[in-house]
């Protein structure tokens, strides 16, 4: 009896058979699938955790103090001033690029559930979710770059611009906006290594 491994045996009409080895790559020597691995859907968790996180924390920014009111001299008033994210754009645009990332994350991660189960990636899916994450990325650094700035006016204040800081009296406030950009950086880092992580997965395909 002869063995076969990648070769020729004789059949018994004369003619000779062509055996395939199925060791290797695939069943006809072509490039495996590549595997959606578990860190791919666990950072796509933190991701949306994250992200979600900074939005509850962005959204409950508020906080009304008594604020005195000069009449005339000595006499004065207190009145109630309000602040809320909503007073700044750029808390704004921190809020819109949470939400969009927030959802995104929530999408990526179930289809991510899926593709594990499934074992395999095709090429293309890796391809656009790089493209993707990378676009989430570059949005959330600019949201938490203008947020941040924002906040450190708020710290510090501009002796230059004579911008009053207001964190000593919105203590409350400041730290929901500091903790919320601090959150929302958190997810622009892990939204930059997932880009790293499907690129590495889309080489090691294409080797």
């Amino acid at each position: 009896m002869a063995t076969v491994d990648g070769t020729t045996a004789p059949s018994s009409g004369g003619k000779t058979a062509t055996v395939a080895s199925e060791s290797g790559g695939g069943r006809y020597g072509g490039p495996a699938p590549a595997k959606c691995s578990g860190a791919n859907l666990a950072l796509r968790a933190l991701l949306f955790a994250v992200s979600l996180s900074a939005l509850v924390v962005l959204v409950t920014a508020k906080q009304t103090v008594m604020v005195p009111f000069v009449i005339r001299p000595p006499q004065f008033i207190l009145a109630p001033v309000p602040a809320k994210y909503t007073h700044s754009p750029a808390l704004i645009y921190l809020l819109a690029a949470l939400c969009a990332t927030c959802f995104y994350s929530l999408i990526t991660a179930i289809s991510s559930v899926r593709l594990l189960s499934s074992s395999a990636c095709s090429a293309k899916t890796l391809f656009y979710l790089i493209l993707l994450d990378v676009f989430y990325a570059a949005v959330m650094a600019s949201a938490t770059g203008t947020a941040g700035a924002v906040a450190w006016v708020g710290l510090k204040g501009n002796s230059h611009t004579r911008w009053n800081k207001i964190c000593n009296v919105y203590g409350k406030f400041c730290r929901h906006i500091g903790s919320s950009t601090f959150l929302a950086l958190i997810a622009a880092i892990v939204l930059v290594l997932l880009a790293f992580l499907n690129a590495y997965s889309l080489y090691r395909r294409s080797r």
